[in-house]
């Protein structure tokens, strides 16, 4: 052993023989008859005295004897040897041996650090065969994007979406091969070169030339998908000195260059506008922008294109994308609410909202998402003019929990339910899957992208924010138990809960052994599944902020799901028509954001927390990271 020993080398280096033991009847006969001087010693009392004095003294000697410890290096045969001779000591020693035996000596300690290291052993071999396990997982959710991408490569290239059961491509977003430019930054995250290529490829040979010379798109799904799209590339690629994570496809400036293209013609839905409410659609090859039909815009739409055009300003160096945007939030901060929250219309026409729909499903959601992610986005030295959004989005989420948040019976799930008729009318108990977005946003809003543990430590959770992130989790769990209700493990698209005032039999999600099957109601015309991101990131988000591991194993249980139910051998996944039946019918369908943030969060569910933090990130509503300032 290299390290010192808690002994001295003196009690180990010693002659064997001077410890070899005789009889006790030799040393009687050896110390009584063999000298005169002894003998005549033992005539006179003193003498007697002193010789019992010895012999007691000699026997005491004996009785109380040990071998001493010998040096490993000796080797097992003479330490076998020495035992033997030692054995017959201590048979004949008895009682009295252990009277007056020494406190034995202590084995050798070994050091603090290396003692640390073998008792941490167990838990070290376990830490790398959890990696190990969620390395794999994650090269599963590689291997599901390569072949949903195959798929859409071989049928639908340069179409908006893939139809994988009639194999084939549909243009529903107007023609601007949607597909390709979502699943870009998600190949770029998941070093997928092959396919960062080919969509990089076809970037730079099709895609302008389709902006001058496509017709009507939609302001916010163009934005969300494609502008943003395109953004987050040129970022991850290396533009602005960038997180360059491949060095496949074209220089970024590509991407910088064709989202100034279209942007520039976006513009024209804000500055059509009379009010500072854009208009709905933009015709690309005129340019020119038109209000719906119906004469309203979304809110949700026209609140969530801040951060895509805010990135813009800063890389191009150009403020109008910027300005035009922010007037809408600026401009919304001054109409009235209910305790912070909107009705899910307004008109580009007077500035008003219209009607009093409140919920935080389709038109409403991402308005509360981007009211927190857009002062994110300012870094750590927002400007002042932006307060009024972080102001806005606590007053928001104080009128959530007042107003929307409701329990289940009979087992209590957490939802968020919907006032159709405004604050006055009735609250109706549903909850589509689109509003599982909310765990997450409420979990980034309470740490701001920080860990729960380090957000402690620095102070810096006030109890509205533990609120938020308690309902955070809570409403987590309820998003979870609508994958695991139905017998497919797949959500629908929208869920009502039982409740003391709605009730209705016969609709369960299929799955009987789940415990929350009495509390969870779908209905024939809900039952379909999109493939949808919304539990998946906000399993994402909670995981990175609060280190549990059971939003990992949650997010795999709905992976496995979505192999094995929606999976298309051919190429690509599909939509589901119904989740409770088994074997599920099939839509011929696979919407562009399964590879934009479906897979992604996933991926990053299942891998380093370093990659992609949400201390330096924000993601916009279609799953594309975009750098915080400063950061």
């Amino acid at each position: 052993m290299s390290k010192s020993l808690p002994y001295s080398m003196k009690d180990v280096h010693y002659d064997n023989a001077k410890f070899r033991q005789r009889s006790f009847v030799k040393v009687i006969t050896q110390s009584l008859l063999t000298s005169n001087a002894k003998h005549d010693c033992l005539s006179c009392s003193t003498g007697k005295f002193l010789a019992l004095l010895m012999i007691f003294g000699l026997a005491c000697l004996m009785f109380t004897h040990k071998s001493t410890p010998h040096s490993v290096s000796q080797g097992q045969a003479e330490g076998i040897k020495v035992n033997k001779e030692v054995k017959g000591i201590s048979d004949s020693g008895g009682r009295f041996q252990r009277f007056w035996r020494k406190p034995p000596r202590l084995p050798p300690q070994l050091p603090p650090d290396e003692k640390g290291s073998i008792d941490n052993l167990p838990h070290e071999l376990q830490k790398l065969n959890t990696d190990s396990k969620w390395v794999d997982r994650q090269q599963r959710v590689q291997k599901a994007f390569i072949h949903a991408w195959s798929g859409y490569k071989m049928y639908a290239m340069g179409y908006d979406e893939l139809m994988p059961l009639s194999q084939q491509g549909v243009d529903g977003l107007g023609g601007l091969g949607a597909t390709v430019v979502d699943a870009l930054d998600t190949a770029l995250i998941m070093g997928a070169d092959e396919v960062v290529s080919e969509a990089g490829l076809w970037i730079e040979t099709h895609l302008s030339d389709r902006i001058s010379k496509k017709g009507q798109v939609n302001l916010f799904e163009t934005t969300i998908r494609v502008l943003g799209g395109l953004l987050s590339a040129y970022h991850l690629s290396g533009g602005e000195q960038g997180t360059n994570l491949t060095h496949k496809g074209p220089k970024p400036t590509v991407y910088l260059e064709t989202a100034r293209n279209l942007a520039d013609r976006l513009l024209l839905a804000f500055t059509s506008s009379p009010t500072s409410i854009p208009f709905s659609d933009v015709v690309l090859h005129d340019p020119s922008a038109h209000r719906a039909p119906d004469g309203l815009s979304s809110t949700a739409e026209v609140s969530t294109v801040q951060l895509e055009f805010n990135y813009l300003s800063t890389v191009s160096g150009d403020p109008r994308y910027s300005i035009e945007a922010m007037k809408v939030l600026e401009h919304i901060k001054d109409l009235p609410k209910v305790e912070g929250l909107v009705p899910i219309y307004i008109s580009p026409d007077s500035g008003e909202f219209s009607g009093e729909n409140i919920r935080l499903g389709s038109r409403g959601d991402s308005y509360y998402e981007y009211l927190i992610k857009v002062w994110l986005q300012q870094g750590r030295n927002r400007d002042s003019n932006f307060t009024y959004l972080y102001d806005m989005y606590e007053e928001a989420m104080k009128g959530v929990r007042h107003l929307l948040v409701q329990k289940s019976i009979p087992n209590g799930l957490v939802f968020v339910g919907e006032l159709p008729y405004g604050p006055k009318g009735s609250f109706s108990p549903k909850m589509d899957h689109l509003v599982c977005f909310l765990p997450g946003t409420l979990a980034l809003g309470a740490t701001k992208g920080l860990t729960k543990e380090k957000a402690m430590k620095e102070n810096l959770l006030k109890f509205e924010d533990l609120e938020n992130l308690k309902l955070a989790e809570d409403l987590a769990k309820t998003c979870f138990e609508m994958y695991s209700v139905t017998s497919t493990g797949l959500a629908p698209e929208i869920a009502y809960f039982h409740t003391e005032e709605y009730s209705e039999h016969g609709l369960d999600g299929g799955n009987k052994n789940s415990k929350f099957v009495n509390d969870i109601i779908i209905k024939h015309a809900d039952r379909h599944n999109l493939l949808r991101p919304e539990t998946v990131e906000s399993l994402f988000i909670l995981y990175r902020i609060t280190e549990d591991p059971k939003y990992q194993e949650w997010g795999w249980q709905i992976f496995e799901a979505f192999e094995k139910y929606t999976k298309v051998d051919s190429g690509g996944y599909s939509s589901l028509e119904d989740v409770t039946v088994l074997p599920p019918r099939r839509r011929d369908k696979m919407e562009t954001f399964f590879l934009g943030e479906t897979l992604k969060y996933f991926y990053l569910l299942f891998g380093d927390r370093s990659v992609i933090p949400l201390d330096k990130y924000v993601f916009n509503t279609e799953a594309h990271p975009l750098p915080i300032k400063g950061s």
